[in-house]
């Protein structure tokens, strides 16, 4: 099976037929895209990139002794409390996410703290501080107009910072708007079952976000459709190729990645009918930025140009290896992979019902599995259930 860009199999609205009942529904963008605000939305890699290497422009980071921080609080002011760090020109402030780091570096409460008058959550710090058995700590320092304290850490923390991934990002996807093959997705359409790659970028529509904690990226290259195989009606089995990536340089989050083949992306930033999905993640620990630089950076760049080949080939196998023609036969195979008999029924049902027949081949029962999964309220069942597709689906590849 050849890989095809399908330009003659757009529709009249310039977008692509696509069926979303197959494969993975994957929520990770659409909960990113539910909590951010306007300011926290950019519209190109280039806002976005400026924006978070000018806050690292502005900060220095350093290792300090615990015991030389002085806690600082204004009876006048008691929700104000600042640190004054061992040859600080100027009192630092903290930002709600470093108090809390702080406060479980000396092993206190956070959201205890919080709740006291400044000079009394000053006096617990202050004593926590002094006698801290970690002795030492890193600190993440912003000038935003007054001295910020964004970020406390163990002195061994592994700082990947949120512009160092975003430019990693830019080297493959240029703006992220369409000048390269990588862009924001478009959206599809529900009534038609259309997917449209076209869509104006907005504050609604982007998928490009940042915060004073972390960073998040989703692009595909949905102007270059695979063509996997067919659907029951003949039409072409159509997919993209997607990835998103995060990074938090206060230590909020991991760095990671996860590249995979997609269907389609709705409006609320569901990704849907997805396949092959990959991870990645790195924790920031001493040595992150080497693993960063030799491994998930050559990793992202491998994928944007590596060849679908693999992927099409592997759902052609997928789609020959036959491994039940009775029911007896589709029930054992379900079976003996750890589903009970009310998973198994369900399996079957689902692929007869969306394809015409009972499952026969690997992909057969994949796509039976992976809905079944969507149908799962509960997180960890849904992802167990995706898991044994997976593992169906590795003994071809």
């Amino acid at each position: 099976m050849n890989m095809q860009v399908l330009d003659a199999h757009r529709d009249a609205s310039g977008g692509y037929k696509v069926d979303v009942s197959r494969g993975q529904r994957i929520g990770r963008v659409s909960s990113e895209w539910f909590s951010r605000p306007d300011d926290e939305r950019f519209l190109s890699l280039g806002d976005l990139a400026r924006s978070v290497r000018g806050r690292s422009e502005r900060s220095r980071t350093r290792v300090v002794e615990s015991a030389l921080i002085h806690v600082e609080a204004n009876r006048n002011d008691p929700e104000h409390l600042a640190l004054i760090l061992p040859g600080a020109d100027a009192p630092v402030t903290p930002t709600h996410w470093s108090f809390g780091q702080l406060a479980s570096q000396v092993g206190a409460p956070a959201a205890y703290l919080r709740q006291l008058p400044a000079p009394l959550a000053a006096i617990n710090l202050q004593y926590g501080l002094t006698s801290n058995r970690t002795e030492q700590i890193k600190t993440l320092e912003t000038d935003k107009g007054r001295l910020e304290l964004r970020a406390v850490t163990g002195p061994d923390y592994g700082r990947i910072y949120d512009h160092e991934l975003v430019e990693a990002v830019q080297k493959i996807a240029g703006n992220g708007t369409g000048d390269t093959r990588w862009k924001v997705p478009g959206v599809l359409d529900w009534s038609t079952g259309t997917y449209n790659p076209r869509v104006d970028i907005s504050k609604d529509t982007t998928t490009l976000y940042a915060s004073d904690r972390d960073v998040f990226l989703f692009l595909v290259d949905d102007l270059n459709p695979i063509e996997a195989g067919h659907l029951p009606d003949g039409s072409p089995d159509l997919f993209f190729r997607g990835f998103y990536c995060w990074n938090s340089e206060v230590g909020a989050k991991t760095l990671g990645m996860a590249s995979f083949y997609l269907r389609a992306v709705c409006q609320n930033r569901n990704l849907w009918g997805v396949e092959d999905f990959e991870e990645i993640s790195i924790r920031h620990s001493k040595y992150a930025a080497n693993r960063f630089a030799h491994e998930a950076a050559p990793a992202l760049e491998g994928f944007a140009n590596s060849s679908p080949l693999p992927f099409v080939n592997g759902i052609k196998a997928a789609r020959e290896r036959i491994v039940a023609r009775t029911d007896e036969a589709r029930s054992d195979f379900l079976r003996n992979r750890g589903f009970s008999k009310a998973e198994t029924g369900k399996i079957i049902e689902t692929v007869l019902a969306e394809e015409g027949r009972p499952p026969e081949s690997i992909f057969d029962f994949v796509q039976g599995i992976t809905a079944l999964a969507r149908d799962k309220a509960h997180q960890d069942a849904r992802l167990d259930m995706e898991g044994k597709a997976k593992k169906l689906l590795d003994r071809v590849h």
